[in-house]
């Protein structure tokens, strides 16, 4: 894929559905769940939060559990008939307009993705993190558009309202000039390249939404202190494929000129508080974090500079810096999907990208794989879009 084309599929960054239109009077869009018990599940939410819209109603579920399906037609609402145990047959026999891909298992959802799309579904919602490899983001790339397929991604923060109010403080100068963005993981037991992918894209995620797409990226990866090497290969939890190193450092070169870093150590001591992102200015410091109310948080000031008397960091919501937060009701909606999932509805209705959208998924996918392909050749600067379009880790 040349630079062009990667920088056309990844212009869904710039599109907005906060305040889309209201929905028009339409029949209702049939939806299909997608579920694993025991590999992943059904997510966080993403089965029932179509029961809370009125655009939408549920009309099967698949899973290859029996156990699992039973509870999940229980939960549903739904009667027996509505169950089966292979995700392809139901979308043969049912030919939904939207599939929910909820499973966390990363090995099931280009599979799962690719089966609806063929169906004829026109909107996808999907479990984060999207799929294994750019070159299996190429592909629903090219069945999206084939098929003229909406595929939107669950990365919640994305939609809330309060990144709206970031970018305007950016655009406006209200941090100075923008001088780096740092960006961490949870840093739990998981920390390293599990920790990048399962919660490191949430946080690529806001960056490439509030500073635009990377140019480049190097990085190394250490076990336990030392450079990992292909001996420490294994293959990670959740279908997440081929991982290695307890310990990262990933630098990106991002378009504007500005350098974002992402690291993640095990076990690090932080109790999951640098989840998120620092947006470091001459002139203040926005905190971002992620899953969390407030979502951000205003530093004013120079932040090299030694501040007499201290200032205090000051919340950020959907109203503005300092101002409570407006509408706690429709950050809890945020919380549980019901934007993302409306946002699906509109792009399906009115034939448009969602939000957060397959292009804009696949970029996190690229700079993730980046973080692999850089380490594999020795901390080398790696360009997008990568050559390599398999996992970096393959036959290595």
């Amino acid at each position: 894929m040349d630079r062009r084309k990667f920088a056309l599929l990844a212009s869904g960054l710039t599109a907005t559905a906060w305040g889309a239109p209201p929905q028009r009077d339409t029949p209702p869009l049939d939806v299909a769940i997608i579920g694993s018990t025991g590999r992943g599940d059904y997510g966080h939410g993403l089965d029932t939060v179509w029961q809370r819209l009125s655009g939408t109603s549920i009309v099967s579920v698949s899973d290859d559990d029996a156990d699992g399906r039973a509870k999940e037609l229980a939960k549903l609402k739904l009667p027996a008939a509505a169950g089966y145990a292979d995700f392809r047959e139901m979308l043969r026999v049912v030919r939904p307009d939207i599939v929910a891909v909820c499973p966390r298992h990363l090995d099931q959802h280009r599979d799962m993705i690719l089966a609806a799309i063929e169906s004829g579904a026109k909107g996808i919602y999907v479990e984060k993190p999207f799929v294994r490899t750019p070159a299996e983001a190429d592909e629903v790339l090219a069945a999206c558009q084939n098929q003229n397929a909406r595929v939107a991604i669950a990365h919640r923060n994305r939609y809330h309202p309060t990144m709206k109010v970031v970018a305007g403080l950016l655009r406006d100068g209200r941090i100075g000039r923008l001088l780096e963005i740092r960006g961490r993981g949870k840093g739990d037991r998981r920390g390293g390249g599990e920790d990048l992918w399962v919660l490191g894209s949430h946080v690529l995620n806001m960056i490439t939404m509030l500073a635009g797409r990377p140019h480049s990226c190097s990085a190394v990866i250490l076990q336990d202190g030392r450079p990992a090497t292909s001996k420490d290969i294994r293959q990670g939890a959740e279908g997440l494929g081929t991982l290695m190193g307890n310990q990262l450092h990933a630098r990106y070169l991002l378009d504007n000129g500005v350098v974002a870093y992402f690291d993640s150590v095990a076990n690090d001591r932080t109790q999951n508080q640098g989840f998120g992102l620092r947006l470091i200015g001459s002139e203040g410091t926005i905190a971002l974090y992620a899953d969390r109310n407030p979502l951000a948080f205003l530093l004013p000031g120079n932040p090299f500079a030694a501040i007499d008397p201290p200032v205090g960091w000051l919340p950020i919501t959907s109203g503005g810096v300092g101002v409570q937060e407006p509408d706690p009701d429709g950050i809890h909606r945020v919380e549980h999907h019901d934007v993302a999932a409306k946002d699906l509805i509109d792009a399906v209705r009115n034939n448009r990208e969602p939000l957060c959208n397959a292009a804009e998924a696949s970029l996190i996918v690229e700079m993730i794989c980046g973080v692999f392909e850089s380490h594999r050749q020795g901390g080398k600067e790696v360009a997008f879009p990568l050559v390599r379009r398999e996992h970096p880790f393959l036959n290595w």
